[in-house]
């Protein structure tokens, strides 16, 4: 019997496609969310409008008024989560009006996201209070998905999309708001650069970190995505004009070229400790 062709592992998936860090942060921790995009010319130039998740777990979905619909939050199985979606992508757009993927597969090689998407078309990020958009204009729910969409929508986490920087998503979760923030950048230049911050007390947000303080941070993707715990009784209007400040402290410690000194390597190190690996 002959040998299925592998995939090969792709650490970052969406490295090349407008919006990476957006991708990582739909992918990972937001609820509700949908992003634009189109298919090459030679894939039909075909909107598509990039969710959060669909119902039942649906990886794709080619809704009832036509819209091509793609999940972020499925199970992927080669190695190369881009390659996984752009199938379940391709899928979708083969099947008629009205149908959903319903489930994933193992793909063999063939073409990524970064192959079948225009790349000149931008990923503008939309953050929706439930999944509302999963229904089509004059289309109804079957009373089961009906359900299903009841039930998420009693279980989003209230989430918003700062607009002083690209990629940070602040987030209700229960008694506590939380500050996450998809980095671009290699993970070791920013970690260089954060460490900069944090040795002079500069990482957090407001003076003296009042608004938020920096508490670790996740890889996902092959991306870091820093956190920050907020305080509570922080205005959005204060939250971006300090994010939007640290943001300028980042771009100038990113643009220092040399070795770290004793006590900014110390502060790496405690950075570094507070990582976690999510994919």
């Amino acid at each position: 019997m002959a040998k299925r062709p592998a995939v090969e592992f792709v650490l970052r998936p969406f490295e090349g496609l407008p919006g990476e860090p957006d991708y990582v942060a739909m992918r990972e921790v937001v609820p509700a969310a949908t992003g634009t995009a189109r298919t090459t010319k030679e894939h039909g130039a075909r909107d598509v409008v990039v969710t959060t998740v669909l119902p039942a777990g649906w990886p794709a979905l080619h809704r009832g008024d036509g819209t091509i619909m793609l999940a972020l939050q499925t199970t992927a199985g080669s190695g190369d989560l881009s390659r996984d979606l752009a199938d379940m992508l391709l899928l979708a757009m083969e099947s008629p009006a009205g149908t959903p993927v319903t489930a994933t597969r193992l793909p063999e090689p063939g073409p990524r996201l970064q192959d079948v998407l225009d790349l000149t078309v931008p990923f503008e990020v939309t953050v929706h209070e439930g999944f509302e958009f999963w229904r089509s204009e004059g289309v109804d729910l079957t009373p089961e998905l009906s359900a299903v969409l009841d039930r998420m929508n009693e279980t989003v986490i209230p989430t918003q999309r700062l607009t002083s920087v690209a990629a940070a998503y602040v987030a209700r979760m229960g008694d506590k708001d939380f500050l996450r923030w998809s980095q671009p950048h290699d993970e070791q230049v920013f970690l260089d650069a954060l460490a900069r911050l944090h040795a002079r007390r500069e990482s957090g947000l407001g003076d003296g970190g009042a608004l938020g303080r920096f508490i670790g941070a996740f890889r996902s993707c092959g991306i870091l995505v820093p956190v920050w715990d907020l305080d509570q009784e922080a205005s959005l209007e204060d939250l971006e004009t300090a994010v939007a400040a640290l943001g300028e402290r980042l771009e100038a410690a990113l643009a220092v070229d040399g070795p770290l000194d004793a006590t900014e390597r110390r502060a790496r190190a405690g950075l570094v400790a507070r990582q976690l690996t999510l994919r």
